[in-house]
């Protein structure tokens, strides 16, 4: 649902933390200077911004094979748009920021798009999650133009695994923009899998072992809920710890290397390794209290939590004469409207949107 902008956050949000304490949160709260904080005093500094709900993968626990809907072009936020935004959420303290999609690289002008974020005043990260399949022509362009790290999706090693869990994919070109990654010196360099039952539960082992001489962290990705995959993802969950003893089984114990701030994963090495190995367990073991990011939508809508369908929508005010200030003011209003975390254990489940038009 889109939140209407006269609505304050409800006491029952605050109920859900123990420690936290409802305010009434008065309109000129959110024309205040400072970075902004949400109302259980959670510094929101992280946008995950999706530059198109496009992709040219299918993969199956992110899009349906046939019959997806797609945005009209003219309903995106321009790349004008776009930065208007990211000019206001770095007003309110927003310093890190993540291109994501659908599949971001298929965005017209994304070079352009990198150079101007990383130029913006206030923000001093920005990253991209990729399936890679145009990064070895776009690695340098990128990072010349300010990129500062890249996450890529590889669910399997196998070609026709991934051509299958894909739908198409072609894994030797995803490859070939792993490589050119690292020859351009993204790093730290992340791959990511999301682990499903009966998919390619099968292959943790082979994928951890590519941080076995590589400096690469890998990422293990609980399956989540989201629009048209829910009923896939409550019956094929792979929970962090059987994937752990898995791995233990074959490379021994794991050692522990930490849970870093905002960081959803938890990080690991198999004894001797160069690389890392991170898990993301967002449905058994949720990081709700470190939670310090937001979404932005390619239509424009300022997604509040990933497992949620709450939103408020920038594009009407962009394209209704909102100054800079009054989008600094609608962010402000959208971090203290954010909820303590997904309601996944008292069964509520989003329905709005899928993996592509959020970027996870």
């Amino acid at each position: 649902m889109v939140i209407p902008l006269t609505e304050t956050r409800d006491k029952a949000q605050a109920a859900a933390s123990p420690t936290a304490t409802y305010i009434p949160a008065p309109s000129e709260f959110y024309r205040q200077a400072g970075p902004a904080l949400d109302a259980f005093k959670r510094r929101i500094n992280y946008l995950r911004i999706s530059l198109t709900d496009r992709c040219n993968f299918r993969c199956f626990y992110c899009m349906p094979e046939h019959g997806a809907h797609f945005a009209p072009r003219d309903q995106l936020l321009t790349d004008e748009e776009l930065l208007r935004v990211v000019r206001a959420a770095a007003a309110v303290g927003f310093e890190k920021i993540r291109l994501t999609g659908g599949e971001p690289s298929l965005r017209r002008n994304i070079v352009e798009i990198v150079r101007e974020i990383a130029a913006t005043p206030g923000i001093r990260e920005i990253s991209m999650t990729t399936n890679a399949l145009r990064l070895a022509e776009l690695a340098q362009p990128l990072k010349d133009a300010g990129l500062t790290r890249v996450n890529i999706s590889i669910d399997s090693l196998n070609p026709d695994k991934f051509r299958m869990l894909t739908r198409g994919g072609d894994f030797g070109r995803v490859w070939a923009g792993i490589e050119a990654a690292q020859r351009v010196g993204f790093n730290p360099l992340k791959l990511n899998a999301v682990v499903v039952r009966g998919m390619n539960d099968d292959e943790v082992a082979d994928l951890a072992r590519l941080t076995v001489d590589e400096p690469w962290q890998f990422r293990f990705i609980e399956m989540m809920p989201l629009a048209g995959v829910g009923e896939l993802a409550e019956q094929s969950v792979v929970p962090t710890t059987e994937i752990i003893a898995r791995l233990e089984q074959v490379y021994g114990a794991l050692e522990f290397v930490g849970w870093f701030g905002s960081d959803p994963a938890r990080t690991y090495r198999i004894p001797g390794a160069q690389g890392t190995l991170g898990f993301i367990s967002s449905i058994t073991e949720p990081f709700c209290s470190t939670c310090n990011r937001m979404r932005l939508t390619a239509d424009g809508k300022l997604h509040l939590c990933l497992l949620r369908d709450n939103e408020l929508d920038l594009r009407d005010a962009l394209r209704g004469g909102a100054s800079d200030d009054d989008l600094a003011a609608l962010m402000r209003q959208a971090v203290w409207l954010k909820p303590w975390g997904h309601g996944l254990p008292e069964g509520i489940k989003p329905t709005l949107r899928g993996m592509s038009e959020l970027g996870g």
